[in-house]
């Protein structure tokens, strides 16, 4: 089972301004980790959705999702906290930035969530949230070493917000502890940026490299689409345009599934295989993961496509190109 582990919370969206002067919001379900973990499971892994959910209304709404798409939540019995909540300003281009409130995605324990860990998960997704709170570090570190000992590939997408800590340098010292963990490293270039911009995008992959678990780097540059190193080679990959364009919500979270999705298909969720990846695999799974965050760049909120969608699209754009 791939068990994808971070925050769930309701998007609200403003809509533009009516005549009445009033703004409107629509909520979407989302969070890095519960987008991720949706679209693992519309890729057709088995997955489960490690993360409280609240007992009230936006907590039904935020599991319902979930069950369409067969993923499990693995913490069932519902809290009663609030739902997370990120309010939500899309620019002319449609990129989104947040405002976060948080509730019900860190109503959880070092207990309720090791209680909740399958015995043998094949990969152990962490990110958004995870790395925030001082006071939740030694409990997800926990829990990810717990999930590698029972034979996890660990992968982390942080989502680097410099608006949600109080010390920044405190945060980067504890996001390095989640790093030293991880065999697949995804990031925005925004994130690199937010950590060192000092350094060129070859020198940070090669210092992730260079730990001693790390044997992916996967890099998201926006309209410029994605690169990836490994300790084998590297590769880069333009972005899939949908025939319509609605928003960017959920993008990188949806690469991220096609990405763990690809090399599930293809045999290289083992430690030695992900750092023998060459160029040419590379650059198919990035191919694959630009179309799965493509597809989903098609709709308002993250939308991600099943796999038949994203198997379709590839071969097309194949085709084409």
């Amino acid at each position: 089972m791939f068990v994808v582990a971070g925050e769930s919370l309701i998007d609200l969206v403003s809509d533009p301004r009516g005549g009445d002067g009033l703004v409107r919001m629509t909520a979407y379900q989302g969070g890095s980790a519960y987008n991720c973990a949706r679209a693992l499971g519309l890729l057709e892994r088995e997955t489960g959705f490690l993360c409280p959910i609240s007992d009230d209304d936006f907590g039904g709404y935020l599991l319902e999702p979930l069950a369409a798409a067969k993923v499990a939540a693995l913490m069932p019995e519902r809290v009663d906290a609030a739902s997370t909540l990120a309010v939500v300003t899309l620019n002319a281009k449609g990129q989104a930035s947040y405002r976060f409130h948080r509730g019900a995605d860190r109503a959880f324990t070092r207990e309720s969530l090791l209680a909740a860990l399958p015995e043998r998960p094949t990969v152990f997704e962490v990110g958004g949230f995870c790395t925030i709170a001082p006071a939740d570090t030694p409990v997800w570190l926990a829990v990810i070493d717990e999930a590698a000992a029972r034979g996890a590939i660990i992968s982390i997408d942080p989502n680097v917000r410099p608006s949600l800590v109080d010390d920044f340098a405190d945060y980067r010292a504890r996001l390095d502890r989640f790093f030293a963990r991880a065999h697949i490293i995804k990031m925005s270039i925004e994130d690199l940026e937010r950590l060192d911009a000092s350094m060129s995008v070859e020198a940070h992959a090669a210092a992730f490299l260079a730990q001693e678990n790390c044997r992916l780097f996967v890099l998201t540059l926006g309209e410029g689409g994605s690169r990836a190193f490994s300790r084998s080679g590297s590769a880069e990959m333009g972005v899939y345009a949908p025939p319509v364009f609605g928003d960017t919500v959920g993008a990188g979270d949806s690469l991220m599934a096609g990405i763990l999705t690809f090399l599930h298909r293809n045999g290289h969720l083992v430690p030695d295989r992900l750092a023998g990846l060459d160029t040419e695999t590379l650059h198919a799974m990035l191919a694959f993961g630009a179309v799965v965050a493509g597809l989903n760049c098609g709709h308002k909120g993250c939308q991600p496509p099943t796999l038949a969608e994203a198997e379709a699209a590839l071969a097309a754009w194949r085709r084409a190109g």
